[in-house]
């Protein structure tokens, strides 16, 4: 691992670019290599076994990249399998989590509610966070399968997306919670939606900029942040429509990027 190295990002689909994002707000000097899994996606549905397997064939792929960090950029993938790639290969591993501790830590109503795919709520890593940290807060879950179908399929605005969204968070207000944890990449695309939806007394809490804020410690720790006088470039891949992803990427990075296969 060297400093000039890049950062490597992946997901089951276009989710965790909006954590790659805000490492590019972060550390603007940083190389980015970004894998979206899309053809093996989504997760949410999959065995452990499974999902382990393509995050193996993704970790192997990103360090023939020769990255110098991995995000796991898949609340999925995070509960299920990084514990096993951390004792699998010398690399600083970045997960992400649901973010119960906020939401707990905001509600005024003794409420959470937690949007997140069925996969992550049943793992006994999302069982051991919520027993630990809820305390007298009550912790209600919504298994949400078809928020991801809806951001891979760019319907963004709330004319395309309210009708999704009602389905699930009415069901979570009506039970009193005035705090939403949104525990899946994707959602952070719909978030705007989902603020509509839920009403101006509801909370929002959503994980990106604190896993960013880890990415930055991790890198300062190990003595790896990059050098503050160039500008990070980004290389995008993926398995699934490479015209797709372009469209997809075209419109939720910002930046002119080309996609490659994976």
């Amino acid at each position: 691992m060297a400093q000039w190295d890049p950062i490597g990002i992946f997901d089951s689909g276009i989710g965790g670019l909006s954590i790659a994002r805000e490492i590019r707000t972060l550390l603007p000097s940083e190389h980015i290599v970004y894998v979206a899994d899309t053809d093996h996606g989504p997760y949410g549905d999959r065995s452990d076994q499974y999902i382990l397997q393509r995050c193996v064939a993704i970790t192997d792929f990103l360090v023939s990249q020769n990255v110098k960090s991995i995000v796991v950029a898949c609340n999925t993938a995070t509960t299920a399998c990084i514990a096993t790639l951390r004792e699998r290969y010398n690399l600083p591993f970045i997960g992400v989590e649901p973010g119960i501790m906020p939401g707990i830590l905001n509600t005024k109503s003794g409420v959470v509610g937690v949007l997140a795919t069925s996969k992550t709520l049943i793992t006994p890593s999302f069982a051991a966070l919520a027993s630990r940290v809820a305390g007298n807060i009550k912790i209600e879950i919504m298994p949400c399968p078809d928020l991801v179908f809806q951001v891979e399929a760019l319907k963004l605005d709330y004319s395309e997306a309210a009708q999704v969204v009602k389905k699930y968070v009415l069901p979570l207000i009506e039970k009193g919670a005035d705090t939403l944890v949104l525990g899946c990449t994707h959602y952070g695309y719909l978030a705007h939606v989902i603020a509509q939806v839920a009403g101006p007394n509801v909370t929002l809490i959503n994980t990106q900029s604190a896993v960013a804020k880890e990415v930055v410690r991790r890198l300062e720790n190990g003595q790896l942040l990059g050098a503050p006088d160039q500008r990070g470039k980004a290389q995008f891949y993926s398995n699934g429509h490479l015209g797709v992803f372009q469209r997809q990427v075209d419109q939720l990075w910002g930046e002119a990027s080309q996609v490659r296969p994976f």
